[in-house]
């Protein structure tokens, strides 16, 4: 039966099953499960102009041309998305990104280094572009630009231009991180599905008092749980990801296993890839799935259920 637990429905819950154990997310960790794919600013200023590494500024141009870290190259949402569909959000395909990196000058064998400035929601989805192909020489900056400047690091305004390449993605990856609208449909209808849909939306959009651009309604998917996916970032701050003793704190208050199947859905995919982040690579969670088109997908088609807080008290 599909997992749906509200803050007044898990304290019940706790009231009721005291005595039952269940494994906590990263109960025994005092770090990341794995810094493979993080990368401090420090650590970067010292290779950052070595040859195999390509540093992706993934904001937008008019952003990028107020100054960007030396040597990156721009990469912005309209690069990686099909953008022919009546809806946004749903990533390009395998030969639209080599055609891309290839045209950037991008190499089968650098190292790319992603960064944003709004807390690393945007880096992570170009690396959950690239985990679905097994791509694994990637890394996020944690903090973004934001640390690299912290570190007395200078920006510039010159562009950089690197000569076309032919790159090709491996064959086979990780297709799982992702999950489309008709598996997702399939799950919901499924009694026997043991699945957590987490909203990593504000609680506005969550309760549906707020409709973005995009969307054609305001409400979230049926059964899903909140946590904003701002919560585990110091946002205000560093714009670094919070510890782990921070997201334990965060994600055990859902009482989520594990080896859950657990579907993150945003607006157009950005804020849940970095949701899938967090759980998957820092915390261990095994079963991650990033629903591509989320809201924005999900709230085009009239048939489809959705729910959202009644507005009379």
């Amino acid at each position: 039966m599909i997992s749906r637990i509200s803050k007044f429905a898990l304290f019940c819950f706790l009231l009721v099953s005291c005595n039952e154990v269940k494994e906590k997310p990263g109960i025994a960790q005092n770090d990341y499960v794995s810094r493979e794919h993080l990368i401090e600013a420090k650590e970067l200023a010292g290779i950052f102009e070595d040859k195999n590494i390509k540093i992706v500024d993934f904001r937008s141009p008019e952003n990028y041309q107020t100054g960007h870290i030396y040597g990156s190259i721009n990469i912005w949402r309209t690069d990686v998305s099909d953008n022919s569909l009546p809806y946004q959000g749903i990533r390009a395909d395998k030969e639209n990104i080599e055609r891309l990196f290839s045209r950037l000058g991008i190499e089968n064998n650098d190292l790319i280094i992603i960064y944003d400035d709004k807390g690393s929601s945007d880096a992570a989805r170009l690396w959950c572009i690239l985990d679905e192909y097994n791509f694994d020489s990637v890394k996020i900056l944690n903090g973004g630009l934001k640390s690299w400047v912290g570190t007395g690091e200078k920006l510039t305004v010159t562009p950089v231009k690197y000569d076309p390449t032919q790159f090709i993605l491996p064959e086979k990856g990780n297709e799982d991180i992702w999950i489309d609208k008709e598996e997702l449909i399939s799950l919901l209808g499924n009694e026997d599905s043991n699945i957590i849909i987490v909203d990593s939306r504000s609680s506005e959009e969550y309760s549906g008092t707020l409709i973005k651009k995009g969307a054609s309604k305001a409400g979230r998917i049926p059964n899903s749980i909140h946590i904003d996916w701002a919560e585990a970032i110091d946002l205000r701050n560093s714009k670094k990801f919070r510890s782990i003793e921070e997201l334990q704190v965060l994600y055990n208050a859902l009482e989520m296993n594990l080896k859950d199947t657990v579907v993150v859905y945003c607006h157009t995919g950005y804020r849940s890839s970095l949701t899938t982040f967090v759980l998957q690579e820092l915390m261990g969670f095994e079963n991650v799935r990033n629903y591509d088109g989320s809201w924005v997908e999900w709230s085009f088609f009239d048939e489809l259920p959705y729910e959202k807080d009644s507005l009379i008290l």
